[in-house]
């Protein structure tokens, strides 16, 4: 965000309003980053199982197929849950820098 843009913003909110503290912002970028991690997780595992088809000596049919996203997206959040592909630190990291503001912002 630009710097001016910053300080216009900060100048318009009335003093009570309350800045989160760095605390709260790295535990809600971290949430966010996992979240982020395990669709994009999901995204890449649902590719693969696509071609795979669900007729089979168990004959999964319609309710495989309907319930195979459900599957995928929970094998993602095992994934991401597990250290994933690495991107939630990277994420969390990108989100927390740009979220930073200046103390002397912060302040007034």
């Amino acid at each position: 965000m630009d710097a001016t843009l910053q300080t216009a913003l900060f100048a318009t909110q009335p003093a009570s309003v309350r800045v989160p503290s760095a605390t709260d912002n790295v535990a809600a970028a971290t949430k966010a980053a996992k979240e982020f991690e395990g669709v994009f997780i999901a995204q890449f595992l649902g590719s693969m199982f696509q071609g795979i088809p669900t007729d089979g000596p168990m004959g999964g049919g319609q309710g495989e197929e309907m319930f195979r996203s459900l599957m995928v997206n929970e094998y993602a959040k095992s994934i991401a849950d597990k250290g994933g592909f690495g991107l939630a630190g990277a994420v969390s990291r990108q989100l927390l820098r740009n979220q930073e503001v200046p103390q002397t912002e912060a302040a007034s």
